[in-house]
Order: C-alpha cells, then sequence, then structure tokens
C-alpha cells in the first residue's frame, strides 16, 4: 500500500543543476539543490516519514507563515528522535518545539558563491556543524538545500581541473622559457657576429678618413705645381665629378661613422636585453639600461612620443640585469601602447591638442624604518609616467589582483611578471598609481646594499 504523506507538505524537489562541466568559476547554482519547505507547525513524524521515503535528502527548510526561519538537517532530527523517550517527547510535538532544542548555526550563502569559496566556509564550521547542509538564497525569499557531500565532490572536481590546468601552464612556460632561452641565445650569437664586422668598419674608418684626406691635400699639391693640367686630367676630373667629391667625400665618412655607431649602440642594446642572468645579482648601470630599451623601440615612438629623461646620480645597482630589463620593456611598452591608442582616438577629435609624452625619472630616495632603532633604508627609484588616458578603477583593481599567486597561476600577465620579478627576485617594491583621464605612473624601487 502508498505511503500516506501530510497534505500540508510537498514533496521534495530536487533540481539537477548546470549540465555544462565544472570549472574554476563555477558557482553553487550549478550544483543539485533540495526544494523541500516545511511550516514549523508540522509534527515530527510527519517529516520523519519524508526523510524515510526520500533517503538522500539532506534536511528540510523550515518556515513560519511562509516565512524563512531555520533548518533543520535530517541528522539532527535523528539524533533527538533516537535519544531516551524522545519518540515520546517529539514526535507528535511541532517541529516548533523539537527546534527550540535542535537549532543550531546555519551557513547561508547565495547561489552566486563559487563552489570552491563555498567549500572553504564549509570547512571553517565547528566540528559538530562540518555535516550539516548549506542553505542556499536562490531569489528574494527563496531558499534551497545542498548536501555537504555534493559540494564536496564538486569541489574535488573543480580542485582535479585545477592541478591538471596549472601543470600544463607550467608545462607550457618551462616550454616557452626553455624557447626564450635558446633565442636569447641565438639573437646575442647573431648580434655577436654583426659587431665583428661592425668593429671592421668602425676600426678602419679613421684610417680611410686620413687616407682620403691625404689623397686630396696631394691632388691640390699637384693642381699647384701643374695648373697646366693635361686633357685627359681634366676629362677624368669631370667624368668623377671631382669638385663634388672633394666636399662629399668627408660627408659620406662621417654618414658611414654614425650609421656603424647607430648599427654598434643597437646590437649592444640587444645583447644587454637578451642577457642570460647568472646565479647572483651584478651590478649594472641602470640609466645605460633604460637607454638601451629606448632604442630597442625606439622606431614605435619616433616622431610620435616625446621621451623626457629626468636621470639622477644613481651608484651601480645589485641586480639581475636581463630580467630587469625584460620589466623595463613591458612597463614602456605598455606606456607606449596606450599613447599610441590615444594618438589614434586624438586624430577623430581635431581640438585635442595634446603631445603624448614619457617621463622616466632616475633618483635615490630614503625611507623611515618600521623600527624606531633601525637606519633608515635607501633605494633607487625608477618612475615611468605618462599622460596618456589613464587605467579605469576597475581595471587596476584587476591589474593589483593578478599580482597573487592565485590570479598569477590562472593568467600570467606582463605586469605580473613584472611584478615578481622585482619584488621576489630583487626584493623590491613595485607601484601603479594611475587617474583615469590624466596618466599612469609605474614605480619601481631597488634596495641599495
Amino acid at each position: 500500500m502508498e505511503q500516506e504523506f501530510s497534505s500540508q507538505i510537498l514533496p521534495p524537489i530536487l533540481s539537477e543543476g548546470s549540465d555544462r562541466d565544472l570549472g574554476i568559476e563555477s558557482t553553487l547554482q550549478e550544483l543539485p539543490l533540495y526544494n523541500f519547505q516545511v511550516e514549523i507547525s508540522c509534527t515530527g513524524t510527519e517529516v520523519a516519514e519524508y526523510f524515510e521515503k526520500y533517503p538522500l535528502l539532506p534536511g528540510a527548510i523550515l518556515l513560519e507563515q511562509g516565512k524563512f526561519i531555520g533548518m533543520i538537517s535530517r541528522r539532527r532530527l535523528l539524533e533527538f528522535l533516537i535519544r531516551p523517550h524522545g519518540q515520546e517527547l517529539f514526535f507528535t510535538e511541532p517541529l516548533s518545539v523539537l527546534y527550540s532544542y535542535a537549532r543550531t548555526g546555519i551557513l547561508l550563502l547565495p547561489d552566486s558563491t563559487p563552489i570552491l569559496s563555498a567549500m572553504q566556509i564549509a570547512l571553517r564550521r565547528s566540528p559538530e556543524l562540518l555535516a550539516e547542509p548549506v542553505i542556499v538564497k536562490t531569489a528574494p525569499d527563496t531558499y534551497r538545500l545542498l548536501d555537504i557531500q555534493e559540494l564536496g565532490i564538486a569541489s574535488w572536481q573543480i580542485r582535479g581541473i585545477e592541478t591538471q590546468v596549472r601543470y600544463e601552464r607550467s608545462q607550457a612556460q618551462m616550454i616557452q622559457n626553455d624557447k626564450m632561452a635558446s633565442l636569447g641565445r641565438l639573437v646575442d650569437g647573431v648580434a655577436h657576429e654583426i659587431l665583428d664586422p661592425v668593429g671592421f668598419i668602425w676600426g678602419n674608418l679613421t684610417y680611410v678618413s686620413n687616407y682620403s684626406q691625404g689623397l686630396l691635400k696631394l691632388i691640390e699639391a699637384y693642381d699647384k705645381e701643374l695648373p697646366l693640367a693635361s686633357t685627359e686630367i681634366i676629362d677624368i676630373k669631370e667624368d668623377i665629378e671631382f669638385d663634388f667629391l672633394e666636399q662629399d667625400l668627408s660627408k659620406a665618412l662621417k654618414s658611414i661613422r654614425t650609421g656603424a655607431e647607430r648599427l654598434k649602440k643597437l646590437v649592444t642594446s640587444l645583447q644587454n636585453f637578451c642577457h642570460i642572468d647568472v646565479l647572483y645579482p651584478k651590478p649594472a648601470d641602470l640609466h645605460a639600461c633604460i637607454n638601451s630599451i629606448l632604442l630597442l623601440i625606439n622606431s614605435r615612438i619616433k616622431g610620435e612620443i616625446e621621451i623626457v629623461k629626468h636621470y639622477g646620480n644613481l651608484p651601480p645597482v645589485y641586480c639581475f640585469v636581463g630580467q630587469l630589463s625584460q620589466v623595463l620593456m613591458n612597463l614602456l611598452s605598455q606606456a607606449v601602447d596606450a599613447l599610441l591608442d590615444e594618438a589614434v582616438r586624438q586624430q577623430f577629435n581635431p581640438n585635442t591638442n595634446h603631445k603624448p609624452k614619457i617621463e622616466i625619472t632616475t633618483e635615490v630616495i630614503s625611507q623611515s624604518a618600521t623600527k624606531p632603532d633601525a637606519p633608515d633604508s635607501r633605494w633607487v627609484s625608477i618612475r615611468i609616467a605618462d599622460n596618456g588616458p589613464g587605467i579605469p578603477p576597475e581595471l587596476q583593481q584587476q591589474i593589483i589582483e593578478s599580482f597573487s599567486v592565485e590570479k598569477r597561476a590562472d593568467k600570467e600577465t606582463s605586469l605580473a611578471v613584472s611584478y615578481q620579478i622585482i619584488t621576489a627576485r630583487h626584493g623590491g617594491k613595485f607601484n601603479l598609481n594611475s587617474q583615469f583621464g590624466i596618466g599612469t605612473e609605474f614605480e619601481i624601487l631597488l634596495p641599495l646594499v
């Protein structure tokens, strides 16, 4: 014979949750949730019958005149019913009597809570409450029950996915690092091969210049001694345009010298940027490092962006110069991208007269020590500021959050890598200051040892 249930209680309904695979960002609304609401005027017998009929039901949402007041779990109800004289005391009484004895702290979370966050919160409860179900608020005045075992299983599944994703990313990063190291060695070798012929050109330019000046003096002396030149000599001078050659030869040699010098500086900058750091930091000239980066990106900023340098008197700074060059490249590229984008927008707004500019300021500063008896610390400050559009506050918050280990493992950005290099590798500080519509400034602080 089919079991009869109280007409005051509607049978429980289980929502199946989302049919898509769980991910790191999955929330509680994607899990199976029970809808089982009971008026507190019902008896313990009526609720116990439903628990017997539905063995997976974790508990019941308690209502008083249709309004949520709490929850009683299957475990808590059965604990009181199996006590001595428990059935005589509570079985036929309204749930309000039982709830006055069985009431415990409840965990109430919105359905938008990430599963991993919900699991962390649930595990912080006192030991006697760890097995209690979680109440999920799905809408105003709408509550559902989540079995703690379902939450745990989902959490472990996501942790497994997260571990696999991190492993794959670490493997990809190792491959990328190996590729970059190989590329750095290759570029360094190519740069070295370029420097050899450049060195030959540079070394012989002085001799060529002296030889050419000597030959011109010799020809001038012949002209003085033999003012009546033969027809053949006159024809040769006309053919080679001797008057123009005499004036342009020094200019041509000067141009070759300038080109060789620029090529030498460019290749040297490329070598410095591809420098493979050793195990320990070494002293470096930060101004030369900055100038090398500016030379490498000169093709992007030429004629578009004004570079203003305010260099202070800096001592050699112990650092990993290859990694520090990467940080400077990241920050300057960030500023250049912002200013070039702004320059494109200004072309559509001719009323704007705003010259894109990047200011680079270096100085030695002192900061007060946190302990009264400790001496003040000295730092090298490198500030890279632009007068671009600035960074919106919400994007600034995302950038700052990306500096954390968890976010950096999820998505590794150039600024997050820069933050890690400055803080973890150099024991320095990395500050971001941006005002939307005014500009952005990045500051690097490196300790002086």
